[in-house]
């Protein structure tokens, strides 16, 4: 029970951090490629750091994991950039939804019928945030844009979580694989790579604001990061996307505090039934006997086209 609560835990607090993101990239002078690029090359050279675990050279599985990370990092930045910080992060949160149809398959972990109701409150807490969608504003020019972004942000973080939690169990399983942390590494080489092409040369801003890229490679990113894949060895995927459905709720109050951004009345009802939902559901009922079977549980050969 203690080694669930501490995983419990780390999750939120990775997912506080995570929520730092939306108001400081909006801060930054650079557009949303050029913030990509530099916050994944910082995260790059800092998770090793952090984790002695990854340093080394990613598998390939973990490489295959980071393209999913990738995707999520650079789709949540340039969404960002374009959409209000709650329209970005809520439609990315909508990742439980996609992990409860694949993760039978991917993972053979299984939502209980007490999952549901948590399922539905999420559901219509993102609901009302797509209906509540306000008109552009300085911080958020192209809301339509940005919103297809972040949706495509959710199902690659959906992807990413149960990749993650995958590698967790195969080293519960006795084999090696660092906890995924080398697709941690592998996601960030390739964000800062897939987009410095059209980072490069840093235009528009004389004088990038360092502290706050520094901030997010390192604390935002690779800080956070150090929590999560700390703990999805406990806790399942399903349960992690919910716990960490708390950065959501802080996103754009940090979004309202530092610019102003007015996220609509609607979005904030669907971040308060977020809030709700979450909290109940993280805390109502630890099943240290499920999670104990779930690690040891064999797993399925993963699927391979090649």
């Amino acid at each position: 029970m203690r080694e669930l609560s501490k995983a419990r835990g780390a999750l939120i607090l990775a997912a506080i951090l995570f929520s730092t993101g939306g108001a400081l990239i909006k801060g930054t002078t650079l557009d949303g490629w050029q913030v990509a690029c530099l916050r994944s090359f910082v995260a790059a050279l800092a998770f090793p750091v952090l984790v002695p675990a990854a340093r080394r050279w990613p598998s390939g599985v973990e490489w295959l994991v980071g393209i999913a990370y990738a995707s999520t990092l650079v789709l949540y930045v340039v969404a960002n950039k374009l959409t209000t910080a709650a329209s970005t992060i809520f439609l990315q949160s909508t990742a439980p939804l996609y992990i409860l149809m694949l993760s039978p398959w991917l993972l053979s972990e299984r939502a209980s019928r007490r999952d549901l109701p948590f399922l539905v409150a999420m559901g219509t807490g993102l609901t009302l945030l797509v209906i509540g969608e306000p008109a552009a504003q300085a911080t958020a020019p192209d809301p339509r844009l940005g919103n297809a972004l972040a949706l495509g942000s959710g199902v690659a973080w959906a992807f990413t979580v149960m990749g993650l939690r995958r590698l967790r169990r195969t080293d519960a399983a006795g084999n090696s694989t660092g906890g995924g942390t080398g697709a941690v590494v592998a996601g960030n080489v390739l964000a800062a790579a897939a987009t410095l092409p059209v980072a490069w040369p840093i235009h528009g801003a004389l004088h990038p604001d360092w502290t706050t890229i520094a901030f997010l490679g390192v604390v935002q990113i690779a800080l956070a990061y150090r929590l999560v894949t700390s703990g999805l060895a406990r806790v399942s995927a399903l349960d992690a996307s919910l716990l960490l459905i708390v950065e959501p709720v802080l996103n754009p109050v940090w979004a309202w505090a530092l610019h102003g951004e007015q996220p609509g009345t609607l979005a904030v009802s669907g971040g308060a039934i977020l809030a709700v939902a979450t909290l109940v559901r993280a805390w109502s009922g630890a099943r240290p006997a499920t999670v104990r079977a779930a690690l040891a549980a064999p797993l399925k050969p993963p699927q391979d086209s090649t």
